[in-house]
C-alpha cells in the first residue's frame, strides 16, 4: 500500500531496537528520511547501518542521546535544527519496570517522568512549531494500554502513559485548521528486545522452555482477545497509517493496537 509519505523526514526517539525500530523499517518502506534515536552512539550508528542496508532509498541518519540527561537532552535539542524540516515526530521513548508502588522513590517518579513524558514535550515543543508554519505534519505518541488500566503492580509507569495520552489530546488542540495532527497509539503487550530478554532470563532461571514462559506470561492477561504477545510491527503499522495523509481525519485520538485488552467500547 502506498502510504504517500516519499520524501517526508521522521525522527523516532528511542528508536534503535524494538518497536522504534521497527516503526523506522515501516516507515522507511515507505520512503520517508528516519532519524534514529538511543542512548549511545554506539547503538545509534549500528541501528542506521542495519536500516540503511534494508530501506537504501533515503539517507537515514541518527542522533544519540539519553532521555533521562538533562544535559544530554538541551544538546539533542540543538542538534535538531540542523535536521531540516521533521515532518513526523514519534514519541516512543519510555523506561518500562515492574515495581510494588510503596518502594519506588520520588527519584524513580522523577526518572519515569522525564523520561516517559518530558521526552514527548521536550521534542513536541520543538518540532510542532515548524509543522504549524509549515501546514503539514504528524505527532504519534507511542502509549500503553496501561495509561487507560493502570496496573497495580507498574503504578509509575501507567501514570506516565495516562499523561501521555492527555499530552497528545492537548496538543492536537492546537492544529486546529492545519494539515497537522497528533495522535496516540495504545499497544498491548508486545513482544519487544527487551521483553525477549526478559523472558529468556526467566526460562533460564526456570529451565523452562522460552515459549512455555510466554505462554505462562500471556495467560495472565485475562482479556487479550489475540492470546498471544503482539509483534513490533503490529505497533509499527498503525502508526505508519497514523502518520501518512490517509489518516487525515484523525485527530486527538487514542487508538488501539492493544490485541483486544481494553475491555470498554470507547
Amino acid at each position: 500500500m502506498d502510504l504517500r509519505l516519499q520524501g517526508r523526514t521522521a525522527f523516532i526517539s528511542g528508536s534503535t531496537q524494538g518497536i522504534g525500530f521497527a516503526i523506522a523499517q515501516a516507515l522507511a518502506a515507505e520512503g520517508v528520511r528516519v532519524v534514529l534515536n538511543g542512548r549511545t552512539p554506539e547503538r545509534v550508528d549500528a541501528a542506521v547501518a542495519r536500516l540503511r542496508v534494508s530501506h537504501p532509498g533515503a539517507e537515514h541518519t541518527g542522533l544519540a542521546a539519553d532521555f533521562s540527561s538533562p544535559h544530554e537532552v538541551a544538546r539533542l535539542m540543538g542538534e535538531l535544527d540542523d535536521l531540516g524540516d521533521v515532518d513526523i515526530l514519534v514519541n516512543n521513548v519510555g523506561l518500562f519496570g515492574l515495581a510494588r508502588f510503596e518502594s519506588i522513590t520520588d527519584d524513580d517518579w522523577g526518572r519515569y517522568l522525564d523520561v516517559n513524558l518530558m521526552s514527548g514535550v521536550r521534542l513536541s515543543r520543538a518540532l510542532l512549531p515548524g509543522m504549524l508554519d509549515r501546514g503539514w505534519g504528524r505527532v504519534i505518541f507511542v502509549g500503553s494500554e496501561s495509561g487507560v488500566n493502570v496496573p497495580a503492580d507498574m503504578v509509575h509507569y501507567g501514570v506516565t502513559k495516562a499523561a501521555m495520552i492527555a499530552l497528545g489530546n492537548g496538543l492536537a488542540k492546537l492544529t486546529r485548521g492545519t494539515a497537522v495532527t497528533v495522535n496516540t497509539v495504545l499497544g498491548g503487550p508486545t513482544y519487544s528486545d527487551g521483553v525477549a530478554a526478559t523472558v529468556a532470563s526467566i526460562a533460564e532461571s526456570q529451565s523452562a522452555p522460552v515459549d512455555a514462559v510466554k505462554a505462562a506470561i500471556i495467560g495472565q492477561n485475562t482479556t487479550t482477545l489475540l492470546e498471544r504477545f503482539l509483534d513490533p510491527s503490529e505497533i509499527a503499522g498503525l502508526v505508519a497509517f497514523l502518520a501518512s495523509p490517509a489518516a487525515s481525519a484523525t485527530n486527538g485520538a487514542a487508538v488501539r493496537a492493544d490485541g483486544g485488552v481494553l475491555t470498554t467500547m470507547l
